[in-house]
């Protein structure tokens, strides 16, 4: 979709994101600082806000450079980060989450960004947008920091389901092949399957069945597939997806938030522990900026809900404006490449592949009868 790219330019110019501006841990004042922040850094982008008209109305006036560029949808309801998804539900449609999920729904939007509740979101998500033909079951797309060119690796499912049997694991390999492919633009995304080795005896039976079934769809989906990667290589190198299921991916990933944490503050205590310390930390100034942005989490803001009619995409509850902000410019990527378009034609492609497999061994059987 597109907004004005100011009061007298045709609507078709912009591409309209849909915010949740009630959601997340801080309140709207940051969530309209991370939308003014991406409203300086880039012209085509337009916005509808939901929430609280009497609050959003003298934020969004703060902001001149949201003039004429931001829309915003009366939604009395909040969802708070602790209710229950069944709770929020006997009110949803009055909450700013279900707001804002239906304009993109209705077509007004192309992608919804939320930092609120994510089993709330999660759940809104499905029932507003419903699921793609022939998914199994959603997935929450988040990324690592890597050394890899994109500068950061995709694993999934980052805590969206609990369980994944082996066809599972199978299409978030697909969906996170796709989201490499138009979120990074790789062409050939590399894709791991997480298990405790790399030896093919090892791991659960249905990691077992979810490797051939992922190598069977690795020439159709046009992937590479690496095999079983271990817990180290989720920052490293070797591939550029980790299809896990969501239980691992989620403890891993505040593992991973909890160890970027670790460093930060003994970095900042051994740099202020002596006088000679507070010299050297000043000496390495730029370095430790240029180190700090690297593993900052604010860089890699937003989980994408993968597998639905749309595209959600689910910030952190703590973050801040540039957390936000790092959220729209992900949501801009994926809505300027068609992504639920082309998500949706790869899970419908590797279906068939799947189907003809099926007809095979019948067939098969049939004859050896």
């Amino acid at each position: 979709m597109t907004a004005d790219r100011d009061q007298t330019e045709p609507r078709a110019k912009r591409t309209i994101i849909s915010v949740d501006a009630m959601g997340g841990d801080l309140g709207p004042g940051t969530v309209v600082a991370g939308v003014a922040l991406s409203a300086h850094k880039n012209d085509e982008i337009g916005f509808i806000l939901h929430g609280r008209r009497d609050v959003l109305e003298p934020l969004v006036a703060r902001r001149r450079n949201l003039a004429g560029r931001c829309e915003i949808r009366d939604a009395p309801e909040i969802v708070a980060m602790d209710e229950k998804p069944s709770q929020v539900m006997r009110r949803g449609r009055e909450t700013s989450m279900w707001s804002a999920l239906e304009s993109v729904r209705s077509g007004e939007a192309t992608v919804c960004v939320s930092c609120g509740n994510t089993g709330a979101l999660l759940l809104m998500s499905v029932v507003r947008l419903r699921k793609l033909p022939g998914i199994y079951r959603p997935a929450i797309g988040v990324l690592w920091p890597s050394p890899n060119p994109q500068g950061f690796n995709i694993m999934l499912d980052g805590g969206a389901d609990i369980r994944a049997d082996a066809k599972d694991l199978m299409q978030y390999a697909l969906m996170g092949t796709s989201y490499a492919r138009n979120g990074f633009g790789l062409k050939r995304p590399r894709v791991g399957l997480l298990n405790v080795g790399t030896e093919e005896h090892k791991g659960r039976a249905e990691l077992k069945e979810a490797y051939d079934l992922i190598a069977a769809n690795a020439r159709v989906a046009e992937f590479e597939f690496v095999g079983f990667v271990e817990g180290r290589d989720l920052p490293g190198t070797l591939c550029d997806v980790i299809v896990t299921d969501g239980f691992t991916g989620n403890i891993a990933l505040k593992t991973g938030e909890g160890v970027a944490r670790l460093i930060s503050d003994l970095l900042r205590e051994a740099f202020s522990h002596t006088p000679l310390s507070r010299i050297a930390a000043l000496l390495t100034m730029t370095s430790m900026r240029r180190f700090k942005k690297r593993i900052d989490p604010r860089r890699a803001n937003g989980g994408v809900f993968l597998g639905l009619n749309g595209t959600v995409v689910k910030s952190h509850g703590a973050a801040d404006a540039t957390g936000v902000s790092a959220a729209v410019k992900l949501a801009f990527q994926l809505a300027q490449s068609g992504f639920t378009e082309k998500l949706a034609a790869r899970v419908a492609s590797a279906s068939l592949l799947e189907q003809d497999d099926e007809a095979a061994e019948e067939k098969n059987s049939g004859d050896s009868q």
